[in-house]
């Protein structure tokens, strides 16, 4: 299979340098080139809505959102008793009654 793979790129080398004179790598390169370019074109589409190089264009508005809103100051303290810590954040004893 691999041999038949072979004899037809060879063909298709020879004929390439017999029709156009070139080298078939440099063909190959430039089409290489030309397809990896066509990728870069922008896509052109129709506008949905207005124009937006209109300066007249209506808009939605702007709001403003603080992006460090939670924030709280996490400053060292002076140090304090574990226990009470502790007894501060631990859940309330059941009463067996």
């Amino acid at each position: 299979m691999l041999a038949q793979l072979g004899a037809i790129l060879a063909a298709v080398r020879s004929a390439v340098e017999t029709i156009f004179g070139l080298r078939f790598p440099t063909l190959a390169g430039m089409a290489v080139t030309a397809l990896a370019l066509g990728g870069c074109m922008p896509t052109t589409a129709p506008l949905a809505g207005a124009d937006p190089a209109d300066p007249g264009a209506r808009v939605a508005g702007v709001g403003y959102r603080s992006t460090i809103a939670p924030f709280a100051s996490r400053r060292p303290t002076a140090p304090s008793s574990w226990r009470e810590q502790n007894d501060r954040v631990a859940p309330a004893p059941k009463s067996d009654q």
